[in-house]
């Protein structure tokens, strides 16, 4: 598959088991931990908000959980695979919302198990906080029982 998610308008997308609205950008690809890979599924994303309407702060809240759900992927879900092991990226962004789905190889977390990085006994340790900024500025973050594929759900704020 290509490097680039194709943007693809008013079409189903496997990421969902709910059809696209009439209207919506969508795009699916996988990717190797390459930072050109990274920055233009990102990009799809953030051009397709941009399209339907979504404000600056709304944008930027959706690539920063984007850019930590790709980073996480790769340094802890592929953690010990080569370095060709690609991740699947699929996104729909409709008028009201956006979806996005990230899916390492990995065997998979619990996320539960990830100590919360704002306790006092915490603050030091260096994990835990891509986790928490998605949960920050994502309206639903849900994981598969495997814990290898996250799945987002923005809702556009009301005006």
């Amino acid at each position: 598959m290509s490097a680039n998610p194709m943007p693809n308008q008013g079409r189903s997308n496997a990421a969902s088991s709910a059809p696209i609205p009439s209207g919506a950008d969508s795009g699916h690809t996988r990717f190797a931990d390459d930072h050109q890979s990274s920055e233009a599924a990102q990009n799809a994303v953030v051009e397709s908000m941009d399209r339907h309407g979504y404000s600056k702060a709304s944008r930027f809240a959706v690539r920063l959980a984007l850019a930590e759900a790709i980073a996480n992927a790769f340094k802890h879900g592929h953690k010990g695979l080569p370095p060709s092991t690609t991740i699947g990226f699929s996104f729909e962004v409709a008028d009201d919302r956006v979806l996005v789905v990230v899916e390492d190889q990995g065997p998979g977390f619990k996320p539960e198990d990830i100590p919360d990085p704002t306790l006092d006994e915490n603050i030091e340790k260096a994990s835990g906080r891509g986790l928490m900024l998605i949960k920050a500025y994502i309206t639903h973050v849900a994981h598969n029982a495997k814990g290898n594929r996250l799945e987002m759900i923005y809702e556009k704020p009301k005006a």
